[in-house]
């Protein structure tokens, strides 16, 4: 980790800082271009463009995963890996299903009725990092929200590794296809000779990967863009250093792209938590040389500020009464309270979804869960009495608008 710090001036802008702060880890340069080219190509060519860039990218041959592969992978996994995994899919599933809800009618002063419904997409598509690490957990994560929303085909594109399989198999999951990057997102999306297109793309990944999926937006739905990853810890003089800094360090596996800050107004415990961040650094060869923002705030209620400005992906509020912050804090993907707050629980076991809104977007966007996977439809019943009270308003209205046969379409129904 590659520390910096800050000191805000008196009266300083906390919008300016958390510009500041966030251009400590910029996007990469050139990355839309080039996902634009993978895109466009993959579009085209199908197929024969999924394989040519997954062999110059990555130096693979991509192909389906058969069954027998998913059912060996799973039958060989380590016992205390799939207890963690399995562990971990009850209590996404448990979390999961505690949101969806029945929407009832609406019946309205002038007769007529409007009801939600919410409908599964029919095809979801995920994907599973690969590159430093595999993630067998973004399965889990975004597999069970999707069958509990009642997706009925699930897909997944990933680098590939035996764990993945093993996730996949666990989930259930049939179709698998081993390639990844931005082609693969665009597979998904568009479709090849080999891979029927999605409704919606899911999961986390790096710069290229959420790039594709923003430019795939309109042919498919997404989740949202979600990485690289980022964290900020929020914390008071009582919180415990050492584990201020683990869990900084901990997010830092995920690559140098990842944002990490420390917002406190202890002076003590901003230089603790920077002395042991850079023994971990040097310790433990996973973590990356990400940036480090150490900030030293006013006050909690500062630092609070700070970080619902940021919006980040996941916070903790390390803080001896973290629910008096949390009106503060509007923003963010994830929220860790108090001591043991860490955010690998919820990456993990704990439930939560860890395919959350990064890059400052937890500002309009949530956590991935089953209604991700869900669309809503609206149910219109209109009875006599309802039109001929309703007509002469949307005569009046479409008339005003310029669409005069709008209104005559209404008004039609009202004289049978």
């Amino acid at each position: 980790m590659r520390a910096r710090r800050f000191a805000p001036t008196p009266g300083g802008d906390v919008r300016d800082l958390a510009r500041e702060i966030r251009a400590l880890a910029p996007p990469p340069a050139g990355v839309r271009e080039a996902v634009a080219e993978i895109v466009d190509d993959v579009r085209a060519r199908g197929q024969v463009a999924l394989a040519d860039w997954t062999r110059r990218l990555d130096d693979a041959e991509p192909r389906r995963a058969s069954a027998d592969e998913l059912r060996e992978a799973l039958g060989a996994l380590d016992p205390a890996v799939a207890a963690a995994l399995k562990l971990a899919a009850e209590n996404v599933r448990k979390v999961a299903e505690a949101e969806l809800r029945e929407l009832p009618p609406v019946e309205l002063a002038e007769g007529q009725r409007v009801e939600l419904r919410e409908l599964p997409v029919r095809r979801a598509g995920i994907y599973a990092p690969g590159g430093r690490a595999a993630y067998p957990s973004t399965v889990v994560m975004c597999a069970v929200p999707a069958r509990v929303a009642g997706v009925e085909q699930l897909v997944v594109a990933t680098p590939g590794s035996e764990v993945v399989l093993a996730a996949c198999a666990l989930c259930g999951v049939e179709e698998v296809h081993l390639a990844g990057g931005a082609q693969a997102v665009a597979a998904l999306a568009y479709g090849t000779e080999a891979i029927e297109p999605v409704d919606v793309i899911v999961g986390p990944g790096n710069a290229w990967v959420q790039e594709a999926k923003r430019q795939v937006v309109g042919a498919v739905g997404i989740d949202g863009i979600e990485g690289p990853s980022e964290l900020v810890v929020v914390a008071d003089d009582e919180a415990d250093a050492d584990l201020a800094a683990l869990d900084l360090a901990a997010q830092g596996e995920h690559g140098a792209g990842t944002l990490l800050v420390l917002a406190t107004p202890s002076e003590r415990l901003l230089e603790r938590v920077e002395q042991q961040a850079a023994l971990l650094t040097r310790g433990r060869p996973s973590v990356s040389d990400a940036p480090l923002a150490l900030v030293l705030t006013e006050s909690l209620v500062a630092a609070a500020e700070l970080a619902g400005e940021l919006a980040p992906e996941h916070l903790e509020l390390a803080v001896a009464a973290p629910e008096r912050l949390l009106p503060r804090v509007r923003a963010a993907g994830c929220v860790f309270l108090g001591r043991n707050g860490g955010a690998a629980f919820g990456d993990y076991v704990a439930g939560s979804n860890h395919v959350l809104p990064t890059g400052g977007a937890a500002r309009f966007a949530g956590p991935l869960g089953a209604g991700t996977f869900r669309r809503r439809q609206a149910l219109v019943s209109l009875p006599d009495g309802a039109v001929r009270q309703l007509a002469p308003h949307v005569g009046n209205l479409a008339r005003a608008e310029g669409f005069p046969v709008h209104g005559e379409s209404a008004e039609a129904r009202a004289r049978e």
